[in-house]
């Protein structure tokens, strides 16, 4: 049974505020819920596998195979400065 000072020293600890009244509602709320979970631990679970997710899912994504774009010239070029194949850029770190 979850009374209203286990509410009150839970919201405590979350640094929760909570209004008059409040702790009561949060109460009964919390003993539905756990009605809840012990619905279903009653249930026999064994036969059914652990799954990370309800359906089945495949990496839709594409390999990643590195290769060169062919465009770092063309980059380069666009930038105030340079340093042989590097931007060069004000240091900020001292």
């Amino acid at each position: 049974m979850i009374t209203e000072e286990d509410v009150l020293k839970a919201a405590a600890l979350a640094r929760l505020a909570l209004e008059p009244g409040e702790a009561a509602r949060r109460a009964s709320e919390l003993e539905r819920i756990l009605a809840h979970v012990d619905a279903l631990r009653s249930l026999d679970l064994s036969r059914v596998e652990p799954t990370a997710h309800a359906l089945e899912l495949e990496d839709v994504f594409r390999a990643d195979d590195p290769k060169p774009s062919g465009l770092s010239e063309e980059l380069l070029a666009a930038a105030p400065e340079r340093d042989g194949p590097y931007f060069k850029v004000p240091k900020v770190i001292e």
